[in-house]
């Protein structure tokens, strides 16, 4: 893609993206939209599903993607009262426009989980040197548990 084709987005356009990409990016939202997309529906398995996800932060995520419009919550009368939760059609518009995000990870690794200046040198790393403290070792040693609950969601 040239710079030219970057001229027609306007700041309306980069204002929404930029709010996107926050919303989508902020802890553990992903890994909540990827755990519903997987067919979890209740907050048990949407909580057994994200590792590391505590009650309160998935109760406070999952009421901001209901705000956003993205998860939908069902509540079933029923005793005791169930409480179901799916992607909205827009979720699962933005669950398919993120694939390539996905492959993307998959083929140049994952920056922010290897730490400041890590990225470049697991691309340049001999597969010995890798296999002693690579990627994984990265985020192990950042204790960045969204890291490994999205790799472990994601299959990575």
């Amino acid at each position: 893609m040239t710079n030219t084709e970057w001229h027609h987005i306007d700041d309306d356009e980069c204002r929404r993206f930029q709010s996107s990409v926050e919303l989508v990016g902020k802890r553990w939202s992903s890994g909540i939209l990827l755990a519903i997309a997987q067919g979890a529906v209740r907050f048990s398995e949407i909580l057994a599903t994200v590792t590391g996800l505590s009650d309160r932060l998935l109760s406070q995520r999952l009421k901001e993607l209901e705000h956003s419009g993205l998860v939908e919550r069902d509540v079933i009368a029923t005793t005791p009262v169930q409480v179901r939760y799916h992607l909205t059609e827009s979720g699962a518009d933005l669950m398919r426009s993120l694939q390539p995000l996905v492959s993307w990870g998959q083929r140049w690794g994952t920056p922010a989980w290897n730490g400041p200046g890590r990225a470049r040198a697991a691309q340049t790393e001999a597969p010995a040197e890798r296999a002693r403290g690579g990627q994984d070792a990265g985020a192990a040693a950042s204790g960045d548990a969204d890291a490994h609950g999205a790799a472990a969601i994601i299959g990575a």
